[in-house]
């Protein structure tokens, strides 16, 4: 049975973080992993984690859950705690405010994982977003959308899976952690390290063809868009050479322009 781990990063998310605890909690698929990662929270982060393990202690709620508590050098860093703790198949990052999209979205992923053999599970699966407002209510899908079939060379083209809707095969993450050099950016370059080390090794990228994630539209990134893209630059650069980096983002900004 196909096991996945949730990692959810928090810091003084108490206003947030229920609605994702009771999306996993949800989950009609029990094989879950929910690891928490609390930078030392002084809101009412823990008394909501804490209620939450409460309510999964019974054999009708057997997901897992992991609390861990200390002090991190940021959000990055606080992520490559849960990898190194990951037990599960996937690794699905669901930061505070997020949710799952519907009570079945594991089952239904998990579902259509029964046609691989387990020794060559896709190395990523990846789906569409929506994105919801700080009541979790739906605002609009998310402007660019997943590729029919997605490549290392997608990403030539922005962000085109949000974060949250790119399960890796944990594996092959933990051997790829984020790179803490880069500070709002470091998930796009790990996604695509991760798609690269997919293609050397021949391991297919499942399209799950599903909204996968409800995402919380204010994230750090988009707090920070400018000094995001700006790493964003250097890391397309490191990743496919400047003059291709440069001419993608002359793109980005032409079709911000076209869009407004």
């Amino acid at each position: 049975m196909i096991k996945f781990t949730i990692a959810t990063v928090t810091y003084n998310a108490g206003q947030t973080i229920r609605r994702t605890l009771d999306s996993v909690s949800g989950q009609t698929y029990n094989a879950v992993e929910h690891i928490i990662v609390d930078g030392c929270s002084a809101d009412s982060t823990i008394s909501e984690v804490q209620h939450y393990v409460e309510r999964n202690t019974d054999e009708r709620h057997p997901h897992s859950i992991v609390l861990i508590r200390e002090p991190d050098d940021g959000l990055y860093d606080a992520m490559n705690k849960a990898l190194a703790a990951a037990k599960g198949d996937y690794i699905i990052f669901l930061n505070a405010g997020d949710k799952l999209h519907t009570p079945t979205t594991l089952a239904d992923v998990a579902a259509q994982l029964g046609r691989y053999n387990q020794s060559r599970l896709p190395a990523v699966i990846y789906g569409e977003t929506d994105l919801v407002d700080d009541e979790g209510r739906f605002l609009r899908h998310r402007r660019l959308s997943a590729p029919e079939q997605l490549t290392s060379k997608s990403f030539l083209s922005g962000m085109l899976v949000c974060h949250q809707s790119f399960y890796a095969r944990t594996d092959i993450a933990r051997r790829h952690p984020y790179d803490l050099r880069y500070h709002f950016s470091a998930d796009y370059d790990w996604c695509v390290r991760i798609l690269r080390q997919a293609e050397r090794r021949g391991l297919h990228i499942h399209n799950a063809q599903l909204i996968l994630t409800d995402y919380l539209a204010e994230g750090m990134t988009t707090r920070n868009h400018r000094r995001s893209l700006i790493e964003r630059l250097r890391i397309m650069a490191r990743h496919y050479g400047w003059l291709r980096a440069l001419a993608a983002h002359s793109w980005f900004v032409v079709r911000a322009v076209i869009q407004r």
